[in-house]
């Protein structure tokens, strides 16, 4: 008991003691410092080794064919060629006006056209007409009512014509036809009709 009288006061002072050794109050922050100099930069590593490359990828499936567009308009015509040569230009035509046939005998008419190559390959042709008339010529032979006449014959400049009755006043029209030229219109105008003088005028250019 005595023991514990004597640490009674020393610990009352121990006590006390502490109180008075009590930490203060923080006081204010102090002021930042300045930042350091920055440090020298130091040397870039070595570059790393590459990757290994990848694989190459499938090539893709080809795409359906697009549809046709519409077709596009008509270019406009091209313009016309020069005509070619005309093949017939060698054919000659005669108009004879106003003659007379007699019913005797036959009638002769200078055609100098008439060659002998002419006579050998050639052909001609007659046609007639009233005088005055604007109307078609008729080929010859040509018979009506029992009247007839007739391109008789021809030979080197001339050819006669033939009739079973006498009148004048007629037109003839005599075209003479090389052989070669003969050839060519049939070539360029199969079928056409030498009977048809309008026909033969407009294949040939007879004015």
């Amino acid at each position: 008991m005595r023991k514990l009288l004597l640490l009674f006061p020393a610990l009352l002072i121990c006590i006390c003691c502490m109180s008075a050794c009590k930490k203060g109050d923080p006081g204010p922050a102090g002021v930042n410092g300045t930042d350091g100099a920055q440090g020298p930069k130091g040397d870039p590593g070595s570059q790393g080794p590459g990757g290994p490359q990848g694989a190459t990828g499938n090539t893709g499936a080809t795409g359906p064919t697009g549809a046709q567009g519409p077709a596009g308009s008509n270019g406009a015509d091209g313009a016309n060629g020069a005509n070619g040569a005309d093949g017939t230009m060698s054919v000659k035509s005669y108009l004879l006006i106003n003659k007379s046939v007699t019913l005797t005998g036959f009638t002769n008419f200078a055609i100098p056209a008439i060659t002998q190559d002419i006579v050998d390959k050639g052909v001609v042709l007659a046609y007639f007409r009233t005088t005055g008339s604007t109307g078609a010529y008729y080929a010859l032979p040509y018979s009506e009512a029992g009247r007839t006449i007739t391109l008789s014959d021809f030979g080197v400049g001339y050819v006669n014509i033939k009739a079973n009755f006498s009148q004048t006043g007629l037109d003839f029209k005599i075209v003479v036809i090389p052989g070669g030229s003969v050839t060519t219109l049939q070539t360029a105008h199969p079928g056409i009709n030498f009977k048809n003088y309008n026909e033969v005028a407009t294949v040939l250019h007879i004015n």
